[in-house]
Formats: C-alpha cells, sequence, structure tokens
C-alpha cells in the first residue's frame, strides 16, 4: 500500500534510489522490502529493476539490488563432496 502521506511520489522516490552514486557506480544496495512497497509500490519498482536490466533478491524483508546485469552466483552453503 503506498504511503500517501510521503512528502515524496513514487517516481520521486524511485529517482532518489536509483541515482545514487552506489547504484552509479553499479554497486549492490538494500532497501526493505516494506519501504519498497509503501512509498513505490513493488510493481513500479520491479518494472524498473528490469528496465535497467538489474536484479534483486529478497531475504527477511530485505531487498538486495545488484545495480549491474553481471551474473550472480550462491557460493553459501557449499555444496558436499559425495
Amino acid at each position: 500500500m503506498l504511503d500517501r502521506n510521503s512528502p515524496l511520489s513514487p517516481e520521486n522516490w524511485l529517482s532518489d534510489l536509483f541515482e545514487s552514486k552506489a547504484v552509479q557506480q553499479g554497486a549492490v544496495i538494500r532497501r526493505k522490502a516494506r519501504d519498497v512497497e509503501r512509498f513505490a509500490g513493488m510493481d513500479r519498482f520491479l518494472a524498473e529493476i528490469d528496465r535497467r536490466g538489474f536484479q534483486v533478491l529478497e531475504n527477511a524483508g530485505q531487498l538486495v539490488i545488484f545495480c549491474n546485469r553481471a551474473p550472480i552466483r550462491r557460493i553459501a552453503p557449499r555444496e558436499t563432496l559425495s
């Protein structure tokens, strides 16, 4: 549900997020899923992620946003050798 009391419109919130220095450098950023839903809406956020070719993972209510197009490889836990 969008927060109608927010001083930022969903477009401005997304713009502020994706214009950050970390994003411009292709880094990784983190946001609470609750905040994304509240300030921009998950559908709008995911459309912007897709448009930019970024990837996002969710864990325990946190969104980890990979602000580049590099592949993601899970390295832990390691598979045991038989």
